[in-house]
């Protein structure tokens, strides 16, 4: 019976988004609940975020050198908690205004090193926002590339992402030439647009269309579990 109290949420669920968004193809909403978990890169695991990543997510979400990238301003241990608590529950894309985070684990060590999102933004139009954040203990060696490369072929192959973009602060330049390398290009930017900590901010939007992304081999089949 439960199951199929689940099965009719599901339909009922996917109707409402159909008749929200009538333009958005039956296939796409389909997919968007469909993904499976975890995803595997040559040196990644790509999964949902769980309670046991406190201390993890803790070691970089709040040194003051990230404060200025994050869009949620997490200075201690309590902050974090609550910023961990939101992204558990980021594991699907069902509706516009979802967003999907993905832990970023060292498959040598077993450690969090950093964490991926896909925030879909706008259903007819299949726009989504790519976030990203590595510990810098573990940057400049290629994780955070890996793992948006791996999200890019999610995006594009199977949510059916029309444009992905990206917002970027004018002094992060590793992360600039990251989504440039990527194949990102620079559509606008922002001077003195907003302030932090006294000093003007400058940011930066990046995009990319689906036709343009150069289709990699780095997303590996595995046995997987249904996000739900």
């Amino acid at each position: 019976m439960e199951r199929y109290s689940a099965l009719v949420a599901e339909l009922v669920r996917r109707a409402d988004v159909v008749l929200k968004h009538p333009d958005i193809r039956v296939e796409e909403i389909v997919a968007m609940s469909s993904l499976c978990l975890p995803v595997e890169t040559d040196r990644l695991l790509l999964r949902s975020f769980a309670r046991g990543d406190l201390e993890g997510l803790s070691a970089y979400h709040t040194l003051p050198s990230m404060q200025r990238y994050t869009f949620s301003h997490t200075r201690d241990r309590e902050q974090v908690a609550g910023a961990l608590k939101t992204m558990c529950g980021h594991v699907s894309l069902q509706r516009p205004g979802d967003t999907l985070t993905l832990a970023m684990e060292d498959k040598q060590t077993a450690q969090l090193i950093g964490h991926i999102s896909l925030h879909w933004s706008d259903a007819t139009a299949g726009q989504g926002e790519v976030r990203f954040l590595i510990n810098p203990r573990h940057s400049g060696q290629g994780f955070a590339g890996e793992a948006l490369t791996a999200l890019f072929d999610m995006a594009f192959d199977h949510f059916h992402i029309h444009r992905l973009f990206a917002r970027c602060d004018g002094r992060n330049h590793h992360s600039i030439k990251l989504l440039q390398r990527l194949g990102m290009r620079l559509e606008a930017h922002y001077r003195e647009h907003a302030l932090f900590q006294g000093e003007w901010d400058e940011e930066l939007h990046f995009a990319i269309l689906d036709r343009e992304w150069q289709r990699s081999s780095k997303v590996k089949e595995l046995p997987r579990h249904r996000v739900a």
